[in-house]
């Protein structure tokens, strides 16, 4: 047959349609395509998306679904040959050889008789690897088209695939350390923050500490179901004096990292800055990191939690904190967008003004290692680099109000999933969400993991 032309899709009519006449297409599958083919159909059979499994079955490898591969016949008779209009009336499929990512499949479809009193055609459908080796045989039997159609080419519907747990894996999996990193959890007096240190063990990356009045942390794991055995108490009469004897265990190289349980943030913040070995050149600040479904690699957001009103010079920390987490991160260049509400410098806004100031001083290398960009809105931050600096990997929030309710938006109205840290001291701390689920404080604690493995090498 002749090719169709790229721009139009066109039929083949009955009449046109002659015995032996064939069609085909090509197709490689990818791991995308598996997995869209498991949201759409919901078709989550292990042999198809679970590599542990699939390994250890008769296949040794994750294999494609076997109706997708029969989808790429129906693909040939739609649009292809004899194309719109056609109506399908059976199929048979005899699966020979399952197909793997990275296979290239060569569907043809072949017209084995025709029916003139009810203009149906029975079609030889062989769908060969790029090796020639038959994967699927079968017959399709169809009503062919009697009515010319040509019909603009409709461009594929854009899918999003999101699957927010191999993200997950993927950042835990992203903290490699030769020995656990020891953290600690401070007054874990919730059942949250009990399970979430039992999980950080379990990665086999974290070592978890907790830091809290033992009686009452042995009876909520008890009325919780908690196993605790494993895991170091360090007993500690209240919120407050479990803080402070996190920072001296810090600094005395017991602990690399500490993370928020069952207390106010302002409580850490107090005893890190009572405690001047943990004290650095710079000063605190908080870094926010989202997984987001329609933002394809992770986004930073700062500062949500300790600076209400930040001035110029507090802005000048943010900035700088955020560009050596990003860095810490493996990104080496990082984006950095400093968000307002209009783009223009305009006197009535601060935060325009601040931005202007922010971008001179990275020109004068007084800001170093970001590509910064401001004063700039919310989605030309986000969107194509064509116009400004866009795909952003940083966002500066003009100030902790801003920061926090658009924090909200992305995880309750984008489906975003979040971790957080405060940065500036000696050891990071982990830090999420008040409201935050157990993954979300795991999370947190590999992302306060990650920066203290690089503590490990390069000391702040």
């Amino acid at each position: 047959m002749n090719q169709p032309q790229q721009n139009v899709i066109e039929n083949v009519l009955y009449d046109e349609i002659e015995v032996g006449q064939s069609a085909r297409l090509v197709r490689t599958l990818t791991l995308e395509d598996i997995r869209a083919f498991a949201a759409v159909s919901g078709d989550v059979n292990p042999a198809h998306l679970d590599t542990s499994f699939a390994n250890e079955s008769m296949f040794h490898g994750v294999i494609g679904h076997g109706m997708w591969t029969g989808s790429l016949v129906s693909t040939v008779l739609g649009t292809v040959f004899p194309g719109p209009g056609t109506i399908y009336l059976e199929q048979s499929f005899r699966f020979k050889r399952p197909v793997r990512i990275g296979d290239t499949l060569t569907v043809i479809v072949t017209v084995a008789e025709k029916n003139d009193e009810k203009h149906s055609l029975l079609l030889d459908c062989v769908i060969n690897n790029q090796n020639g080796d038959q994967v699927v045989v079968g017959q399709a039997k169809v009503m062919a088209p009697t009515e010319k159609i040509i019909r603009p080419r409709m461009g594929t519907p854009k899918l999003n695939l999101f699957d927010p747990e191999t993200r997950v894996q993927s950042f835990i999996a992203s903290l490699e350390v030769e020995h656990p990193i020891s953290v600690g959890i401070i007054h874990p007096t919730d059942q949250a923050s009990l399970t979430a240190a039992l999980e950080m063990a379990e990665t086999g990356k974290l070592n978890p500490v907790l830091i809290g009045p033992e009686p009452k942390i042995r009876g909520l794991a008890e009325e919780f179901g908690i196993d605790l055995q494993t895991i170091e108490i360090v007993d500690a009469e209240h919120s407050h004096q479990a803080a402070l004897i996190a920072c001296q265990m810090a600094v005395a190289g017991d602990l690399e990292s500490l993370h928020r349980g069952n207390l106010d943030t302002k409580e850490i913040v107090d005893a890190i800055r009572q405690t001047p070995e943990l004290h650095t050149k710079s000063s605190l600040s908080h870094v926010f990191r989202f997984d987001i479904p329609l933002y394809d690699k992770p986004l930073l957001l700062t500062d949500a939690v300790l600076h209400h009103k930040p001035t110029l010079t507090d802005k000048v920390v943010i900035v700088q904190n955020a560009i050596c987490v990003a860095q810490h991160l493996g990104i080496e260049t990082p984006k950095v967008a400093l968000l307002s509400a209009v783009e223009k410098i305009d006197p009535e806004y601060q935060s325009t003004l601040d931005a202007a100031a922010l971008c001179k001083m990275a020109d004068r290398k007084q800001i170093t290692g970001g590509e910064l960009d401001g004063p700039i809105a919310f989605d030309q931050a986000v969107s194509d680099p064509s116009d400004g600096i866009g795909y952003s990997d940083v966002l500066v929030a003009p100030d902790n109000e801003s920061a926090n309710m658009l924090a909200k938006q992305l995880e309750y109205f984008a489906g975003a999933s979040s971790c957080g840290i405060l940065v500036g001291a000696r050891v990071p701390v982990g830090l999420a969400m008040r409201s935050a689920s157990v993954q979300s404080q795991v999370l947190s604690a590999i992302f306060a993991g990650t920066i203290a493995e690089r503590f490990r090498f390069e000391k702040p």
